[in-house]
């Protein structure tokens, strides 16, 4: 909502002829924008309590700490309060709900929200709410925010900076003053501040002394559209050396669509002695889904490079993440399989770019 300050200045001026009304309309806009931070816990939130760091402060206090009045209009509401490796998909649904159920009143929202995750979050939600004009910022930090030194301040003053900005829109990650979008974030460091990296994307924007410098000059013009529902039977199998094909077996029995990430540019050992190949068709010909990734952060995958993919990819019809990150590609199963269980739709939906999730791979 836009709080508009106008002063009208009316001169009546008595001439020969009678009055004479000239309006002089002086304008002077303070544009503030109303912001709903989404209070989630993470080390943001966190305490030392003697059994380490713990979500425990509570919204109040994390905005006391930070003056953005100045710009904007804050508001905010505590979700809930946890550590982020305790995330789970019903807990994003409720971040997306808590976002529907407020859009109208809101030009922008932030998502505080613990650094193990985050870029799991910022990707379900991407799928969760669509086509958004208005910004969804996450955000949080490596330090508790009552620390003396800690990033907690810069992020969240810098989340309010990019959501105020006129190019914002969509799901993003503000963070070390980097605008990352939502399906390309990748947590690549434990530690430090730079936590972040956009993986096979360009940064969005960047945030320097207090100034958004945006490298896209345009937003969606059309309604938000938003899901309510995630299907989580999705498994993600980490191939090593020697891994056992009943150990892939099992991912199948409990999961209807199965992530394999694999080394280099995607493939699966092809011996007969390895066994990889009957499980995959087995469970293909259930109507299990099944998917390839890659372990490798940048460049993606391609699955026709070399035999040991190209040859499984002929045989079975595996769906190939390409550029996507393992992150995306959870969530955006999830998001596929609420939808629909037939194949040829599954795949339509996988390789659809939904907020720049792909940019290469199958028409």
């Amino acid at each position: 909502m836009l709080f508009v300050k106008r002063f009208i200045v009316v001169i009546k001026i008595f001439g020969l002829n009678g009055w004479h009304l000239f309006g002089f309309v002086v304008k002077c806009k303070h544009i503030m924008k109303k912001i709903l931070t989404i209070a989630t816990g993470g080390t943001i939130a966190s305490r030392q309590d003697g059994s380490g760091l713990t979500p425990e402060m509570n919204i109040d206090e994390i905005l006391a700490r930070v003056s953005v009045s100045d710009f904007c209009e804050p508001h905010a509401v505590q979700l809930m309060n946890v550590d982020s490796t305790n995330m789970t998909p019903e807990r994003w649904l409720k971040i997306a709900d808590c976002i529907r159920e407020n859009y109208d009143r809101y030009d922008g929202f932030i998502v505080l929200h613990g650094t193990d995750t985050m870029a799991y979050t910022a990707a379900a939600l991407s799928y969760l709410v669509q086509n958004s004009p208005k910004p969804i910022v996450i955000t949080g930090s490596q330090k508790p925010i009552d620390r003396d030194v800690t990033d907690a301040k810069t992020n969240l003053c810098d989340a309010f900076l990019y959501c105020c900005h006129k190019f914002a829109y969509g799901v993003q990650i503000v963070f070390d003053g980097k605008v990352i979008a939502g399906t390309r974030a990748k947590k690549t460091r434990s530690k430090s501040y730079n936590a972040f990296s956009s993986i096979n994307y360009p940064y969005k924007a960047i945030i320097q002394d207090g100034k958004v410098i945006s490298y896209t000059r345009s937003k969606p013009k059309k309604a938000p559209v938003f899901y309510d529902k995630l299907d989580t039977s999705v498994g993600l199998f980490k191939l090593i050396p020697a891994a056992d094909p009943r150990i892939l077996d099992e991912y199948f029995k409990l999961c209807d669509a199965v992530i394999i990430e694999s080394f280099g540019t995607g493939g699966v050992p092809d011996g007969e002695e390895f066994g990889f190949y009957p499980v995959i068709d087995k469970w293909r010909k259930r109507g299990k889904i099944a998917v390839m990734c890659t372990q490798v952060v940048n460049e993606g995958s391609d699955m026709t490079v070399y035999k040991v993919g190209r040859s499984l990819k002929e045989k079975y019809g595996l769906l190939e993440s390409y550029d996507m990150t393992p992150e995306a590609v959870v969530c955006k199963l999830m998001w596929i399989l609420a939808l629909t269980q037939k194949r040829g739709e599954v795949k339509r939906l996988f390789y659809k770019n939904v907020c720049q999730d792909v940019l290469y791979g199958e028409k």
